[in-house]
């Protein structure tokens, strides 16, 4: 609950509408930090211009973001916006994407990450023999590249081949933007 005390209004009044049946208005109210007159008078006020407008406005930024199969952010947005003939900022835009929870999906292009005109593949120590007589006595390890929405996670591993169970891994988290 620490979160809603630094809240607005616009999240604090809803909180109380849906648990004031489990708890005294009053006290949701005391605890909030807001009156109760203020929040009777929120219920019975009719949504102001500027809210309906979001809504209006939310609901073609949805259209948009899904004719585009999910593809397009903030400025593509924008910019059919704008084709359309609707005045609006990107930064609303963006702002009320990040609300609505839309995020566009991420496209991945291939990107060569070695060359291999300049370097020499390891020895092969193994000879494709993937057998161990005891345990600690041959271990295997790779990398992998993951991406999430905060950027690239990279993830090592280590296998020991005797019980085939990962004896140590590793992570380290990127905030480089994925694709």
């Amino acid at each position: 609950m620490r979160h809603l005390l630094r809240a607005g209004i616009s999240v604090k009044y809803p909180f109380i509408d849906t648990h004031r049946h489990s708890y005294a208005v009053k006290a949701l109210c005391q605890a909030l930090k807001v009156s109760m007159s203020g929040y009777y008078a929120a219920r019975s006020r009719p949504p102001s211009a500027r809210s309906e407008r979001q809504t209006w406005l939310t609901s073609h930024i949805r259209a948009i973001h899904t004719a585009s199969r999910h593809t397009y952010g903030a400025p593509h947005i924008h910019a059919e916006l704008s084709a359309q003939g609707v005045v609006c900022s990107r930064n609303a835009v963006a702002k009320l994407m990040r609300q609505a929870q839309i995020m566009p999906k991420a496209v991945r292009r291939f990107r060569v990450t070695t060359d291999s005109r300049n370097t020499k593949a390891s020895p092969n120590l193994l000879d494709r023999v993937f057998q161990a007589d005891r345990p600690n006595a041959c271990r295997l390890s790779d990398i992998t590249f993951i991406p999430t929405r905060e950027g690239w996670l990279y993830l090592a591993a280590i296998l020991d081949l005797y019980s085939r169970a990962i004896v140590g891994w590793n992570e380290q988290g990127s905030r480089l933007p994925v694709g």
